[in-house]
């Protein structure tokens, strides 16, 4: 049988399930549909990678101060 070790790092999804077109993320936890779909299969470092990821994408979306 082959084992995982359950991961440490949760999934960033808020269960709003919807894809932007324009991005190609998520627009509840903005993860590609890559991410979303390799979540379980990833290891902690990756998974940390995304999630570092996160707050840059956030930011592209924020309109710029007016």
């Amino acid at each position: 049988m082959n084992h995982q070790p359950l991961s440490n790092v949760p999934s960033p999804c808020v269960g709003v399930c919807r894809m932007n077109g324009a991005t190609g993320w998520c627009e509840g936890c903005l993860r590609t549909i890559d991410e979303i779909a390799l979540w379980s299969q990833l290891i902690d470092r990756d998974k940390l990678a995304v999630w570092k990821a996160l707050p840059l994408r956030r930011l592209e979306l924020s309109p710029p101060d007016a």
